[in-house]
């Protein structure tokens, strides 16, 4: 017991051994991968321009050839993976060397806002990936009426498994209810996602050298409640693909990603610094009398937040809310806009504190 409260049970080999064994670490997804070391395999071409990947199997001396749907040799280290009647060889490449990393960067700086129609849009009012809410909405239906028709398969299977005829709930279960077209299915439509978002994101970083965006790998909770379809229509996976390809496209040609605080850069009019009222992709400022275009309004928004000495990355909403009411509120009145530096905050408190008499 002293080893084990001390957690020093690796030394022990009985203790080592026990907790192999019953100690719980969560699932194995790789047990239909191969990692093949980069001089254990090698490719050849064969009569008719076919391109063949030869690996060590487990009869000595045996190679396993494995045909490719590519003319381009895998190199290094490979990960192999077998998915149903296909092997898939992964591995790692050069980013420098791919064709879209040869590609110059602008020279303007962008402040971008990502959007459901379309994957980005910039300060420039361009909009960039349109396909993007089309794919989202059509996957998002295809899927509801495919869960309708599975689910009514699988109450028959379940009547028919309790009536005694197994057979035929064998039959449904074999034939109807599968998971191998419906993965692939998942994974095109990912494929298809991801080129979207990654062209969209290639045509800013075609414009500018300095890219401003909301952070996108923070989660924060939504206040109102949104039905299954929307929920489906907005997955989090999606907006994750995005911020890999603003990181990762950036990196690769040179240019830089500031991220800055996003909050109400969507309810704001970028004119007066108002707050707007916002009703589906039109924002109205009820100040100027201006209808904008919301998603355009809040990328120009982001780009002016870029430098803001008030609103930083981590500044809470409430907060930011705050110094935007005073900020309209001086615009309006036309008087200078105060100091919102942290330290003058904080001294601002104390004050109210010790003298809410002269305050």
């Amino acid at each position: 017991m002293g080893l084990l409260k001390t957690n020093k049970w690796s030394g022990d080999a009985y203790l080592a051994r026990q907790m192999r064994k019953h100690w719980r670490r969560g699932h194995n997804h790789t047990h239909n991968q191969i990692v093949v070391r980069a001089d254990k395999h090698h490719t050849h071409v064969d009569g008719n321009g076919l391109l063949w990947l030869a690996v060590p199997g487990l009869v000595r001396r045996q190679l396993v050839r494995i045909p490719l749907n590519t003319t381009i040799a895998p190199k290094g280290t490979l990960r192999l993976i077998l998915r149903g009647d296909r092997v898939e060889v992964h591995y790692q490449i050069d980013a420098a060397t791919m064709k879209t990393s040869q590609r110059p960067c602008g020279g303007a700086t962008i402040g971008v806002d990502k959007g459901y129609t379309e994957v980005l849009t910039d300060s420039d009012g361009n909009h960039h990936g349109a396909r993007l809410g089309r794919l989202l909405t059509t996957e998002s239906d295809r899927i509801k009426e495919r869960n309708r028709r599975r689910a009514k398969l699988r109450s028959i299977a379940n009547n028919a498994a309790r009536r005694g005829d197994q057979a035929k709930a064998d039959r449904i279960s074999q034939n109807n209810l599968g998971t191998v077209k419906r993965d692939r299915q998942a994974a095109r439509h990912r494929a298809q996602v991801r080129t979207e978002i990654f062209t969209a994101v290639h045509r800013v970083v075609d414009k500018a050298t300095v890219v401003v965006a909301e952070d996108l790998t923070k989660t924060f909770a939504g206040r109102k409640p949104l039905g299954r379809d929307t929920n489906r229509r907005l997955a989090a996976w999606t907006k994750g693909v995005t911020a890999e390809a603003l990181a990762s496209v950036s990196e690769r040609r040179g240019s830089a990603l500031v991220h800055v605080n996003a909050a109400y850069t969507s309810q704001v009019c970028h004119r007066c610094g108002c707050l707007g009222r916002r009703a589906g992709d039109r924002l109205h400022c009820t100040v100027c009398g201006v209808v904008w275009q919301a998603d355009v309004n809040a990328a120009i928004n982001v780009l002016q937040r870029h430098g803001d000495p008030d609103i930083t990355l981590r500044t809470p909403h409430n907060l930011v809310k705050q110094i935007v009411q005073t900020r309209a509120d001086r615009h309006r009145s036309r008087l200078p806009l105060p100091d919102f530096s942290p330290a003058l905050l904080s001294e601002e408190r104390i004050i109210r504190k010790s003298h809410p008499d002269q305050v």
